[in-house]
């Protein structure tokens, strides 16, 4: 860097940049340049809003108290450049940022600093908001919002009523008020689950009632098997728990274990989030992802027999049952208790790979149930050696009237399908691995395969599939099987056809204190009761002891004991809910940290609105369909693709939901999804393993060294625990804002992960000083623009310039947005070392502002313009400066370059060849032989074939 005192008085340097930087950010916030307007209500104007629209949005950040390196504003640089670009379009552009500040990593970070999450969490809000300002980013600051702002989480809240509030009918396939179910249930046109017998609703007490409504809101509360983390004191969602079994965030052990929570049924819109998938501009990676997640498949159910109980099964496969050789259930499966005790008790005569060590099938299966624990869904699923647990029962299978012997193991789940399957080991590898283990007969049902030596997991034709009873699927290929298989089971009312999905329902609970309280309260018969909207928002409680109650990581008896339960005076209330004043207690669970970011979007739209979440008209306005069959949403949604399941499925479902009961009219919440890669840094470990400050290695003949130690080097995400995290307040002070943004677009593709190099950082520098020169005298600061013509040259390098740049930004390419410009200004310096025309500046200022606003900003008002450039037409082209007149082309004599010419673009190929010929390097190849041939390849190459 340069010594300030050794340099021209008005170059561009980092003093200089701060100072402008500062200067434009408090311009642009006191006049509110990057205000958008609504329709209607608090934002909005009397003057008439441009149809033409763009809302750009960036996925929720987390308020880190740690604060921002530089990998983190890669994406708000990238949206925030796309949104200047297009207000210079004349639209009317929506761009803010939020945070999402509840959640178990603001309260994971207020309790390691002993500090309340409230403090905390606003501390980190502040310090993130100091660090972001400095970027010149042009946000509408009037619609920013936190989840944690009681106006915000009071209508998380109101959602969170409308959904429970709402039930799911499979006729209309969409969302319905409760109040529209009851009349039917009280008609018999909706049946009573089948649990509660076969009853009159009119029959029932009040409380059998609620607990049948209860049975179809679409949430509702389940006496199921969860995710439970001790160490963090909470359930998980399964999206939550990583590969291994552990937290997501912290790392702890999970273990499945029973317990009652709040369970949203996403799961009925299982179809619809999978068929909408393709009416979203989003990467086909995500969309793959989410297919899978949801995972739908066809197949049929079929029941076996054991002991008197029905164990129904779903296969995709039913023309494989003839080869179904066992069973296994879900250790959790609810039938499993029930047959061990129905067994012989004993494990007498059985083979001794099927008793785990034990005596008797119940004390397997405690022992096998406590060993399976703390493993993960995928870790049961991993493709390793099979272990499981003999019940001493024997199931009937449907099709052949053959016993089969009924096991446990942790490879079948509760979570898909029915938590029970039919074992083919002929042609499953899973069943295969775990009947060589088990020494179980493996029978060949689709031949095309060597069963005795591996599984046949492809189509083929029935053999050995024939009964009785009128199933005979012999010689019949996989379809046809599959059809004739399913018709049987119906006939013989042993089966049906069916749909199914990986999909479970999502856990809607945190045993934690830091999340949005649900608006519910329970009755003294404990029927939950929604609160009315007015009396939102039900504000978290002050605590003086709000960290949770955790226990030891490896503690799977554990129970939850939710830190607002200790709040007594708050969950303990005397309410009037319409039939007078009666005691109630509240729920002490609060919601996870995605509600808030299920549907933010929506009150980025309308902020101000304190009478709906987000006026319809506002919303139509900027998120409903552009024409028939468009499924609306944010025009562009920016984040990184690790948000691909959790976060983007969960504000699908909500924003259906919101759809069907009409709040909404477009019903997906993001039209168009661009995932931007990340900025990676090496990162130095010592020979302990233990990570040094990357800042401080140095290199010497290729190797590392920290201290005069030589360190061993990774590559990978940046971060403050590797040590190699590099703050952006340290680059805005050493270079500039502007040169940090204009460095991070060039870095590579958007979509792409790159790597840091501080080093490089001043390549970004020194383009933004030659673009200053251009325009300014480094030593008297007076313009240094000249009043001149552009030449042919200078309008074919300007409007080329001008098409290349605008078709890269309006597509997200910025990093060759920089190399056009960067490729422009070498050619102004180098042509005009004495001064550029004004004619060819103004454009390459205008150009240069979405990605550089500040220098932009600062060189057009020293151009003389009173306003910013903010809203200014950004530069258009002509498409004949486009199109050259001559073209250059190669000349080959015999296969080989001998030269180059320059041809006009429409000569003939006669004149190309005479031109060829008389080139001079091109002659003394061709001298005294004789020209056999000719071949033109327009605009390509000329060859000449000589003897």
């Amino acid at each position: 860097m340069n010594n300030p005192s050794e340099s021209p008085a008005f170059r561009y340097s980092p003093q200089l940049a701060g100072t402008i930087e500062r200067h434009w950010q408090h311009y642009w916030r006191d006049r509110g340049t990057f205000h958008a307007p609504n329709p209607v209500g608090a934002l909005a104007t009397e003057e008439p809003l441009p149809q033409d629209k763009l809302f750009v949005q960036d996925m929720f950040p987390f308020p880190s108290g740690a604060g921002l390196h530089v990998g983190h504003p890669l994406g708000y640089i990238a949206t925030d450049t796309f949104a200047r670009f297009n207000r210079m379009l004349g639209k009317n552009v929506l761009h803010t940022l939020g945070y999402d500040a509840f959640g178990l990593p603001a309260e994971q970070y207020a309790i390691q600093t002993g500090t309340h999450p409230r403090i905390k969490t606003q501390e980190s809000i502040d310090n993130m908001e100091r660090q972001l300002n400095r970027l010149g980013l042009g946000h509408d600051k009037r619609r920013a919002v936190a989840t944690t702002d009681t106006d915000y989480y009071r209508w998380t809240q109101w959602i969170f009523l409308q959904i429970f509030n709402a039930w799911f009918d499979t006729e209309q396939n969409k969302a319905r008020p409760i109040a529209e179910l009851i009349p039917l249930l009280k008609s018999g046109e909706r049946p009573v689950p089948a649990e509660f017998g076969a009853a009159d609703f009119n029959e029932l007490d009040h409380v059998q009632q609620a607990q049948v409504i209860d049975s179809y809101r679409l949430v509702y509360r389940s006496n199921s098997t969860v995710n439970w983390c001790p160490g963090l004191g909470t359930v998980l969602a399964n999206e939550e728990v990583t590969s291994d079994g552990k937290s997501e965030r912290g790392n702890y052990p999970v273990f499945r274990k029973k317990l009652s929570q709040w369970m949203m049924r996403i799961t009925a819109y299982a179809d619809r989030l999978i068929d909408d998938l393709d009416k979203l501009d989003w990467p086909d990676k995500v969309r793959s992802m989410q297919r899978n997640w949801i995972g739908r498949s066809r197949g049929a159910e079929v029941e076996f027999r054991c002991q008197g109980y029905p164990i129904t099964v779903f296969t995709t496969r039913p023309d494989t049952l003839f080869g179904a050789t066992y069973m296994v259930l879900a250790p959790e499966h609810e039938l499993v208790d029930a047959l061990v005790a129905g067994g012989s008790g004993n494990y007498d005569g059985v083979d001794t790979r099927w008793t785990y060590g034990a005596n008797t099938p119940a004390e397997a299966v405690a022992r096998y149930r406590a060993d399976i624990a703390a493993k993960s869904d995928l870790e049961r699923q991993e493709n390793k050696e099979k272990t499981g647990v003999f019940l001493g029962a024997y199931a009937v299978n449907p099709v052949n009237g053959a016993e089969i012997p009924v096991f446990i193991a942790d490879y079948v789940l509760t979570g898909y399908g029915t938590g029970a399957i039919m074992a083919v080991p002929a042609h499953d590898e899973r069943d295969y691995e775990f009947a060589t283990v088990f020494g179980l007969p493996i029978i060949e049902v689709v031949a095309g395969g060597n069963v005795a030596e591996a599984a046949f997991v492809e189509s083929g034709t029935g053999v050995n599939s024939a009964n009785d009873f009128g199933l005979d699927i012999n010689g019949m290929a996989k379809d046809e099987a599959i059809a004739a298989t399913i018709a049987w089971l119906a006939q013989h009312g042993v089966g049906r056809e069916k749909i199914q999905y990986k999909l479970r329902d999502w856990l809607f609970a945190r045993q934690r204190y830091w999340g949005e309280p649900f608006p519910i309260v329970y009755d003294e018969d404990g029927i939950a009761h929604a609160l009315p909207a007015s009396m939102l928002p039900i504000e978290l409680p002050e605590v003086e002891d709000y960290k949770p109650v955790s226990f030891d990581p490896d503690d799977a008896d554990s129970e939850p004991h939710p830190p607002l339960a200790k709040a007594r005076d708050w969950v303990e209330v005397v309410l009037d809910l319409g039939d007078g004043p009666r005691k109630y207690r509240r729920d002490t669970n609060v919601m996870p940290q995605w509600a808030g970011s299920s549907w933010y979007q929506l009150r980025y739209i309308d902020p101000a609105n304190n009478d709906a979440f987000c006026d319809l008209e506002n919303e139509r306005y900027w998120t409903g369909p552009q024409f028939d069959g468009d499924c609306g949403g944010v025009d562009l949604y920016v984040g990184g693709v690790e948000h691909a399941v959790l976060h983007l499925l969960y504000s699908r479902f909500w924003h259906k939901v919101l759809f069907d009961l009409g709040y909404v009219s477009s019903f997906e919440p993001y039209r168009r999804l661009f995932n931007q890669g990340y900025i990676q840094a090496f990162a130095y470990t010592d020979a302990r393993g233990v990570y040094v400050p990357a800042a401080e290695v140095e290199e010497k003949d290729g190797k590392f060294f920290y201290n005069g130690e030589e360190v061993a080097q990774e590559y990978g995400k940046m971060g403050k625990s590797l040590k190699n995290s590099v703050s952006p307040d340290e680059i805005c002070d050493n270079y500039g804002a502007d040169t940090l943004r204009v460095y991070e677009m060039s870095m590579g593709p958007l979509d792409t992960s790159r790597p840091w190099a501080t080093k490089d950082v001043v390549g970004a520098q020194r383009f933004l000083q030659r673009l200053w020169r251009l325009a300014v005298d480094e030593n008297t600061g007076e313009l240094a623009l000249i009043d001149a013509s552009l030449n042919d040259a200078d309008n074919k390098a300007l409007h080329r310039t001008i098409a290349g740049v605008r078709e890269d930004y309006e597509n997200l390419r910025m990093n060759t947005v920089v190399a056009k410009l960067i490729e422009y200004v070498n050619y102004l310096t180098k042509t005009y070392p004495q001064g550029a025309p004004r004619d060819a500046v103004v454009p390459l200022v205008l150009m240069v502002a979405p990605v550089a606003p500040h220098i932009a900003e600062e060189i057009w008002s020293r151009l003389g313009n009173a306003d910013s450039l903010a809203y200014q037409p950004f530069p258009s082209f002509e498409q004949r400066w486009l199109v050259d007149d001559s073209i250059e082309l190669p000349v080959q004599v015999n296969g080989k370059v001998r030269g180059r010419i320059n041809v006009a673009v429409n000569a003939t190929n006669d004149d190309v060849v005479a031109a060829a010929l008389s080139d001079e390097n091109v002659a003394g190849h061709v001298a005294g032989k004789t020209l056999v041939k000719h071949i033109v390849v327009p605009g390509r190459m000329v060859n000449l074939v000589v003897k």
